[in-house]
């Protein structure tokens, strides 16, 4: 499962580690972006501790074709049409507010949304046998 976000705003760090824990070790994650940074915003990472999570080493990688390539779903937050398509996975576009500048309050109500669409996601892949 492939998470794409266009900045370093934690969004897609935020999908990963939820995924990750809620997985349960039964979903490979990656965390991506087509201009990754070298670190995220740190609201996110306080907003995730809250929640018994550290996301604090979850730096995105580089959006290369491979990385797409490895994965059966992939999922852009945020992005609307900053982020390319995936023809042949199962594809979602998740219109998440940018938390950039908006601080600890606003990056716990996006955790809570990402949170409520990894759970969601995560019932979709289980159930279909993926």
């Amino acid at each position: 499962m492939l998470f794409i976000c266009v900045h370093n705003a934690g969004r897609s760090q935020m999908a990963a580690g939820f995924m990750r824990r809620l997985g349960g070790g039964r979903v490979n994650v990656w965390s991506s972006g087509p201009d990754p940074g070298d670190r995220i915003n740190p609201d996110a990472v306080v907003a995730m501790d809250e929640v018994g999570i550290d996301i604090s080493d979850q730096i995105p990688a580089l959006l290369t074709e491979d990385v797409v390539q490895a994965s059966d779903v992939v999922v852009t937050i945020g992005c609307a049409d900053a982020c390319p398509i995936f023809p042949g996975k199962l594809y979602q576009d998740w219109q998440v507010d940018d938390p950039r500048g908006q601080g600890i309050e606003a990056m716990r109500s996006i955790r809570d949304q990402i949170e409520q669409r990894v759970r969601a996601l995560l019932a979709e892949v289980l159930t279909d046998g993926s």
